[in-house]
């Protein structure tokens, strides 16, 4: 069997989501602790982190600032043009259409999700007699908080780059109706549906054509040779931790995750499994533990299960020795997040 991949997000996207937080009354060192986010091993905004890690990070920063809005908050204040190397091709694009473009055709150098592997993330679609921005990404509602702060960013970034031109109309989400649905629409601007059969954006035909950049075409060329560059090597080599838990997931309730049993179904070596985590600064052992860690903030962030079932979903044998090991990780215990 080959390698499988796992979805990762750039570090500066995550850093920027850390910045907001803590603008937002999210003590910093707190929100990394008990996020299990490490920022010194994302020094770069190129480098990678699990997409989980990100969407850990996400809820933990809502609850860290006491606002379940903060994701909107997040696509609002956050500018793309400083995280990633996305959003400076956008900027630099002669018009929104081309813009639109580049941040399709790159968009997973920002943030990699599902449905990556078959077709681009967003599609410009007619329907109904309208022209709508589609979010196709699978699985949305299993963290909608990505979708209103995605939507939040595009029209975010258009008020910033264009000011007060028409862009969006209405939009529509898949996911229920929150509990800060008022501040949706408020920080949105416009009309919001939900428990639509999409996500997408109402938008004004005029936006593809408007002009967006003086920026030369020669600086242009250089951020897209950049993006290719880092595109390619995002395609060629994931980061084999970020394997090593992909592969983990699905037998961490079991508590069979054993090194030998993951190498095999990496279709390597334990020796070659260990020599390869060891050249990346990672063990076998770490991985585990941030993994559990992470879920295990995961599912008590739900509130849909207890101590003792969390315990038994990140594969320790009774509660006790996952308070334990929760208390290590975080310094509270775990009913603290119940």
């Amino acid at each position: 069997m080959g390698l499988v991949t796992a979805m990762t997000v750039s570090a500066g996207y995550a850093q920027a989501l850390v910045a907001v937080a803590v603008a937002h009354g999210a003590d910093r060192a707190a929100l990394v602790a008990a996020a299990g986010f490490d920022p010194a091993a994302c020094a770069g905004p190129d480098t990678r982190v699990p997409f989980d890690s990100f969407k850990t990070l996400m809820r933990t920063a809502a609850k860290a600032c006491d606002d379940p809005a903060l994701a909107l908050h997040f696509g609002a204040e956050s500018r793309f043009v400083d995280m990633s190397i996305v959003g400076l091709i956008a900027h630099a694009s002669a018009t929104m259409g081309e813009a639109f473009a580049q941040v399709n055709r790159y968009a997973r150098l920002a943030v990699e999700v599902d449905g990556h592997q078959t077709h681009e993330r967003f599609a410009i679609v007619r329907r109904d007699g309208e022209t709508w921005i589609e979010d196709r990404r699978r699985n949305p509602g299993d963290f909608p908080e990505l979708t209103e702060s995605t939507f939040a960013r595009f029209i975010a970034d258009t008020r910033r780059s264009l000011g007060a031109v028409p862009f969006a109309k209405r939009i529509c989400f898949t996911h229920a109706a929150p509990g800060h649905a008022d501040a949706c629409r408020r920080i949105l601007g416009v009309p919001v549906a939900f428990d639509c059969d999409w996500n997408a954006i109402a938008i004004h035909d005029s936006w593809l054509s408007l002009p967006l950049s003086r920026t030369s075409r020669y600086v242009f060329g250089i951020f897209s040779d950049r993006a290719q560059a880092l595109l390619e090597e995002l395609q060629r080599a994931q980061s084999l931790a970020a394997q090593v838990e992909a592969a983990l997931i699905p037998h961490l309730h079991s508590g069979d995750t054993g090194m030998d049993r993951i190498a095999r179904q990496l279709g390597t070596s334990r020796t070659s499994l260990y020599r390869r985590l060891k050249a990346e600064g990672a063990s076998f052992d770490a991985i585990v533990d941030r993994l559990r860690h992470r879920m295990a903030l995961h599912y008590l962030a739900g509130k849909k299960v207890s101590v003792g079932e969390t315990a038994y979903l990140v594969g320790f044998s009774d509660p006790a020795s996952f308070s334990r090991a929760f208390k290590r990780w975080t310094g509270t215990a775990p009913r603290s997040l119940l």
